[in-house]
């Protein structure tokens, strides 16, 4: 078992270096990915779109798709999906992109999934977090 922790170089660096993207736990014949919340930010740090909740989801799986294939993984190894929205009246714009973007096959059940409301981002005009855990298989 080999743990790294990694800011890919497929995204921007977190907010002063203070965090890590990723969390990696390798094991026999894969890996484990525990991505930290990602919010809707440009590549100077900005809010995209604040307040707007379905820019903002489209920006978040941006950065979590390139997180993930920073360490060979898709959007179809996600396990678990953890959101924080500032307003959960924004549900439908969120979840109208989530299932284009992670559709269901039929005979699959999709990932685990929470969303909870909080009063508030740390960064002014975000109103979505999302965490990820997502597996990738490293062998056949």
């Amino acid at each position: 078992m080999n743990l790294t922790l990694n800011n890919p170089q497929t995204v921007s660096a977190p907010f002063g270096d203070r965090f890590a993207h990723v969390a990696r736990l390798d094991l026999n014949g894969g890996a484990l990915l525990m991505l930290a919340g990602q919010v809707a930010v440009d590549d100077h740090g900005e809010v995209v779109a604040p307040g707007n909740a379905a820019a903002q989801a489209e920006r978040i799986f941006e950065l979590i798709t390139g997180i993930l294939a920073a360490h060979g993984a898709t959007l179809a190894g996600i396990l678990h999906i953890r959101t924080f929205m500032t307003n959960l009246d924004d549900l439908p714009a969120y979840g109208a992109v989530r299932r284009r973007l992670l559709p269901a096959d039929p005979a699959s059940i999709p990932p685990a999934s929470t969303t909870v409301e909080v009063n508030r981002l740390f960064l002014p005009g975000a109103v979505l977090e999302v965490e990820i855990t997502a597996a990738v298989r490293t062998t056949a």
